[in-house]
């Protein structure tokens, strides 16, 4: 039985509804999250089933195949809010301002920072510590249109990369050459040249390079020895799982249970800021929340795979979560995978929300949470997106696999 008008899918509906009242209601985002999870979950049990089954069945069936995903979210959201406490603490970031150049430049820079660092960590991780090394470069004053730079730094910086985010390391896990995604920076470097420029004059008109008067720095190096550990961690279950294990991330959070034995381990060395666990926490059950909400919805009937299909999966990456739309682009086949990297990794940077990395960073800045000020002060993401995707077709066409 399906239930929807002008041939659209309820489950759609409940979807737009809820973002939607998250925009509007962005201070009780976390409500109107489960509220449209729990409204589709009903739905789905009345009326049309699941993918796997009819009724509670099918529920079981169907988290029982996402529950990974999830559990990896969960814990690498609040584990590196963890990991940027410890950054935080060397006072590793009170040096950032001594090594940018001053004025619009800093800015850049710090920018391509993110952008590099994203390149060799996870996405969220240079997003998160691009936030820390903001705060303290800019004496915590940090414009949202600069929050939104930093956030698309980091999904750019991972667009080429396949231990750079969750999108490319499932197309690495498919049989799709690093070699091959590496294209994906031609587009990244050409948005980057567009909202970074952008966005680093629009942070030097909200608040200037801030440069500590000390000229002794004392470098806290056990916060230092945790971060590098826990990144290492990262990175080399990352490689190990995907060359003797293939498959195990399927079934175990291997990331996530991976960042926390080390967090865990370290404690010999640094003890973290636990606070700031709660808010972290609430922060990543409302991205899982989405997740699980994108997780629901009949995807099954996406077009033929062409670049104009791609441009659209790349906006539609920026309020649907990219993990189930790249699995389901992987099993459809037929694609220019570095442009649709590109696309579903850089177009989550639109909207906060439209990637974990822009909900890890909300989680230090709320301000953020406003998806009106997020499209306001971060008009340029939207236009580096358009400019990077069609510098890439000009320059290598549409080469689908």
């Amino acid at each position: 039985m399906s239930l929807h008008p002008f041939s659209v899918p309820l489950e759609f509906v409940f979807f737009g509804l809820t973002l939607l009242g998250v925009a509007i209601f962005h201070h009780r985002a976390l409500t109107v999250a489960f509220t449209g999870l729990a409204a589709t979950v009903a739905y789905k049990l009345v009326f049309t089933g699941f993918e796997e089954e009819m009724g509670l069945p099918g529920l079981v069936l169907h988290f029982g195949h996402e529950w990974v995903t999830l559990a990896n979210l969960m814990l690498l959201l609040v584990g590196f809010a963890i990991l940027a406490h410890h950054f935080e603490e060397s006072d590793l970031p009170h040096a950032i301002p001594r090594l940018l150049p001053d004025g619009r430049l800093g800015g850049l820079a710090l920018l391509a920072l993110v952008f590099s660092l994203s390149i060799f960590l996870d996405n969220i991780a240079g997003a998160v510590i691009g936030g820390v090394v903001a705060r303290h470069v800019y004496g915590g004053k940090v414009g949202i249109g600069f929050l939104t730079s930093i956030v698309a730094a980091a999904n750019a910086g991972g667009a080429g990369s396949v231990i750079g985010d969750t999108t490319t390391t499932m197309m690495w896990l498919a049989g799709i050459s690093p070699l091959t995604l590496l294209w994906a920076f031609i587009p990244s470097v050409a948005a980057f040249l567009v909202f970074g420029v952008v966005g680093a004059l629009d942070q030097h008109h909200h608040a200037l390079i801030t440069r500590h008067a000390s000229t002794k720095l004392e470098i806290d190096w056990g916060h230092v020895v945790v971060v590098f550990a826990v990144l290492i961690s990262i990175l080399g279950t990352n490689i190990g799982i995907s060359l003797f294990a293939p498959g195990l991330e399927k079934v175990v959070p291997t990331l996530g249970l991976a960042i926390w034995l080390t967090i865990l381990l370290a404690l010999v060395i640094r003890q973290p800021d636990w606070s700031v666990a709660p808010a972290a926490a609430k922060g990543a059950l409302f991205l899982c929340a989405l997740v699980a909400l994108a997780s629901l919805m009949p995807v099954d009937k996406l077009p033929v795979p062409s670049w104009v299909s791609v441009f659209a999966l790349g906006l539609l990456s920026s309020v649907f979560d990219n993990i189930p739309l790249t699995a389901l682009a992987l099993e459809q086949g037929g694609y220019d995978w570095p442009l649709l990297a590109y696309a579903v990794g850089f177009g989550g940077s639109m909207i906060w929300f439209g990637s974990s990395a822009g909900v890890a960073l909300v989680g230090s800045f709320p301000e953020g949470r406003s998806v009106t000020a997020w499209l306001q002060h971060g008009w340029h993401i939207g236009v580096a997106y358009v400019v990077g995707f069609f510098v890439m077709l000009a320059l290598r066409g549409w080469t689908p696999a």
